[in-house]
């Protein structure tokens, strides 16, 4: 037996069906899946297309909207920013280059904001200490959005990022500046601000900048009111956009049993990069090309085997870059009571390994899950990858709005389980135009679609997995 337990043709069988699946969704015809877009239509034709092919029907429960469950967003394009900080008697208006601003509304104001210095410790800070305050952070690439949630969901009127330098905010800009999407129900009012090191010192001294940073670095650093007043203002342009998540379903023969729920997100920017770059399409063929494709040929291949006792239901999200809105819709909204499903399997990224990679185990511990997972693994010779590099992807990815809803969800991948093979993708092709069919691997994207196939056959049957779970 070739890797996986299959034979070496059937192995490539299975790569051939996969690649096939990624060069048309990753395609320049697709336009880089943006939701709301010809490329949603395309995208979801072609899911859509494929499961029915494989013998699974709409899994919506909704005659009015059979395969595709809508979701509304709302699109809120940047139009401008401005920052003031009023340190003593002196105003210093921050220039365009040094600063930007953006806002969840059409228009946002703190005039005169009491500011706060929180360092880099923006978790544990009291509620009460930045209460309708402006909060001064020092940025942090990577988690600066979990951040700046937590301070706003302690009542902070404002967020000022320090980011290093020009070219370091003219990222954000990149990143922030064009359009965003939001559910309706997440449009509070949020005012992010960043500025550059270089300017946040000129206006409070060098001196009082490096003495701040250099005691927020201690462990026994409290948050500092200063003696600053800010004005941070920005306006958007805003839309209604209509997207859609897709819900297949290949039906059980017993009724009532329970789901296993497979979801892969299938959107992503559209373009992305400089406005100068030559190429800006973001065909999106790691990010999440591969993780629908092997979501659609574990689905043709159980289907190929069924029916199960259990249903089981296909699920490709919506707007999961902008911060997994189509999974946060579909909790909502869901087609089966969500204490029904008996597990989730989310594929996110995953053509970057090769064969033999350890398994990312993102969201071990969490469920009742980890039994029938260990086993299985062990059985197919699978071996556990780092959980430190995992637990860091526990809430970037769509199972975590799962989990939060207490639904057995988690994400199996060697996309995730090794530093090696995660680490130059991030480097040089994550969210770039440059994340195309010729740099996908897909050795290691197989062996974890026989095994997920294995789990879900087990998981799918109530005799090898009963009601209970015991």
């Amino acid at each position: 037996m070739f890797a996986g337990g299959v034979s070496k043709k059937e192995f490539l069988s299975i790569e051939n069906a996969v690649s096939g699946h990624i060069a048309h969704l990753a395609s320049d015809e697709f336009m880089g899946r943006r939701p709301g877009t010809d490329g949603e239509r395309l995208t979801l034709d072609y899911m859509v297309r494929q499961l029915a092919a494989y013998g699974l029907e709409s899994g919506t429960n909704d005659p009015a909207n059979p395969w595709l469950a809508p979701v509304t967003l709302i699109s809120n394009t940047p139009i401008e920013g401005r920052v003031e900080l009023k340190v003593g008697r002196k105003r210093f208006v921050l220039p365009e280059g040094d600063a930007a601003a953006f806002t969840t509304r059409r228009r946002s104001l703190v005039d005169g904001g009491e500011v706060i210095f929180v360092g880099w410790d923006a978790d544990n800070v009291a509620d009460d200490l930045v209460k309708g305050r402006v909060v001064l952070m020092v940025s942090t690439r990577g988690r600066n959005r979990d951040r700046r949630d937590n301070i706003f969901e302690k009542g902070a009127s404002a967020v000022i990022s320090v980011v290093g330098n020009r070219e370091d905010l003219e990222d954000v800009r990149q990143f922030s500046g064009g359009e965003r999407l939001l559910l309706p129900s997440e449009e509070r009012d949020v005012l992010n601000a960043y500025v550059t090191e270089a300017a946040i010192a000129d206006a409070l001294g060098k001196s009082r900048w490096d003495k701040l940073v250099a005691a927020s670095e201690s462990d026994d650093f409290e948050p500092q009111l200063l003696k600053v007043l800010a004005t941070v203002e920005a306006s958007s342009a805003q839309r209604e956009v209509v997207s859609h998540n897709l819900i297949g379903r290949l039906p059980g023969r017993i009724p009532q049993s329970g789901e296993v729920l497979l979801l892969a997100h299938w959107d992503h920017f559209g373009t992305c990069g400089a406005e100068a770059d030559a190429d800006r399409l973001c065909n999106g063929a790691a990010d999440n090309a591969s993780g629908v494709a092997v979501m659609l040929e574990l689905a043709r291949r159980l289907a190929e085997h069924g029916p199960y006792d259990r249903d089981i239901y296909v699920l490709g999200t919506t707007a999961e870059e902008w911060g997994l809105l189509g999974a946060k819709a579909f909790v909502e909204d869901p087609p089966m009571p969500l204490d029904s499903i008996v597990a989730a399997f989310n594929f996110d990224t995953v053509a970057i390994a090769p064969v033999g990679a350890p398994v990312g185990f993102v969201g071990e511990g969490r469920t009742p899950l980890d039994g029938v997972i260990a086993e299985v693994m062990s059985e197919m010779g699978r071996t556990l990858g780092s959980r430190v590099l995992a637990e860091q992807y526990l809430q970037r990815q769509d199972s975590w709005v799962l989990l939060q809803r207490d639904v057995p969800a988690v994400a199996l991948s060697n996309a995730f389980g090794d530093e090696g093979a995660l680490n130059p993708y991030l480097k040089t092709r994550y969210h770039r135009a440059s994340d195309e069919i010729a740099g996908i691997e897909l050795g290691g994207a197989v062996e974890d679609l026989l095994l997920h196939e294995r789990i879900v056959r087990r998981l799918a049957n109530l005799a090898t997995y009963p009601a209970t779970g015991e």
